[in-house]
């Protein structure tokens, strides 16, 4: 019999201590004052804020799928949002519950029983580094959107027989800035053993002519192996989606465990993104325009506030503190001026890099972004520390 004196729980209380003295302590919160500028949502079309009447996708039966896609049987609804990507995008589309359940499974199923190596940036999502080790491949890291170290890294795999698997995000989703995908996209066409793969979470709804993403933008569609869009964010829905080649889709159907080991998303979730797909693609080019604009306006007024250059050139942008307890004091005191910006600190990003993720989204005016901008350059010099 275990002894009574015995703390079962002693270490995990000593590690949210030690959290706590760190300022690193994270809760869940309680909800946010009304009236509050909102600088840190991702629905980044301002879709979700001016949500219509979805009555029609309610219907009762149809509010659980019930298993998985493989064990569902008739998935109309599912079936007509993959046609729409597919019809999109130019090639198959597989659909997955969330953006962790898409890297994670595709991720881990590509890599995974071939003589394949995983390269990844270093700024890589969490979902995507979990499917790199669920994966069992040997993966290496290049240096930030360094292409040179990549080539490298790419070269000495080839030398030596291996497959690779180049993973990145299109924009980054801690520092906002954007992939050399061009330059990876030539280097993948000088490779015959690589494939590129591309998660545009951040992107999707945001840039491209019908809101594909980044590689859209580019003229890249067709030099992305595997390609990675979200819903939650620029579409206010939920769920993620893959797009890739014939034969790398039923791969995936086949061997992705986080599609075949997970009950799938209701038919009325389905029903309901196939809707604001379709905005996206289809109504949306003046919000992203304005997007594009008031994004450009924050990122000159943060860097006039900082006196430094910002990386960033997308929605997202960072304003760097680099300590922990710093960047709580600031997010509290903007919060306080009726301004919602969250702290973010370790584990998502290193110590020493702690900072303010603002996210510009289109329902925001100039007079909002100026506001901001306002209290920031206010607030940032009285923080303590």
């Amino acid at each position: 019999m275990a002894s009574e004196a015995v703390d079962r729980y002693a270490r995990f209380a000593a590690t949210l201590e030690r959290l706590r003295e760190e300022h690193c302590l994270r809760v869940i919160p309680d909800g946010f004052p009304d009236g509050c500028i909102d600088m840190t949502t991702n629905d980044y079309m301002g879709l979700a804020a001016e949500m219509q009447d979805t009555g029609y996708c309610l219907r009762a039966s149809e509010m659980t799928s019930s298993a998985s896609r493989l064990l569902a049987g008739e998935q109309s609804d599912a079936r007509e949002l993959e046609a729409l990507l597919t019809d999109l995008y130019g090639r198959p589309a597989l659909l997955f519950n969330s953006g962790y359940h898409a890297n994670t499974g595709c991720v881990s199923a590509i890599a995974s029983g071939g003589s394949m190596t995983i390269v990844a940036d270093r700024l890589v999502h969490a979902s995507i580094i979990d499917g790199m080790r669920l994966s069992g491949a040997p993966f290496k890291r290049f240096r930030h959107n360094d292409v040179e170290h990549l080539r490298r890294i790419v070269a000495q795999e080839s030398a030596e027989g291996h497959q690779v698997l180049v993973v990145t995000e299109s924009i980054f989703s801690m520092d906002g800035d954007v992939a050399p995908l061009a330059e990876m996209a030539r280097l993948r066409r000088e490779h015959d053993n690589m494939l590129l793969y591309v998660d545009e979470a951040h992107a999707f709804g945001v840039r491209g002519a019908r809101g594909l993403g980044v590689c859209e933008e580019l003229g890249l569609l067709g030099d992305v192996d595997l390609l990675i869009g979200t819903f939650g964010k620029a579409a206010a829905s939920m769920g993620a989606f893959a797009i890739a080649s014939p034969v790398l889709h039923d791969y995936l159907v086949n061997t992705a465990r986080s599609l075949i080991f997970s009950t799938a998303l209701p038919p009325a979730c389905f029903r309901h993104t196939s809707v604001m797909v379709r905005r996206l693609s289809e109504e949306c080019t003046e919000r992203r325009e304005r997007l594009a604009e008031l994004a450009g306006l924050f990122r000159q007024g943060i860097e006039r506030i900082t006196g430094t250059p910002n990386l960033s050139t997308s929605q997202i942008v960072p304003l760097m503190v680099c300590d922990a307890g710093r960047v709580l004091d600031l997010s509290a005191r903007l919060r306080e001026r009726g301004v919602l910006a969250l702290p973010i600190r370790r584990p998502t990003v290193p110590p020493g890099t702690e900072r303010i993720r603002f996210t510009v989204n289109a329902s925001l005016g100039r007079e909002d972004i100026e506001y901001v901008l306002d209290c920031i350059s206010r607030e940032l010099w009285n923080i303590s520390g």
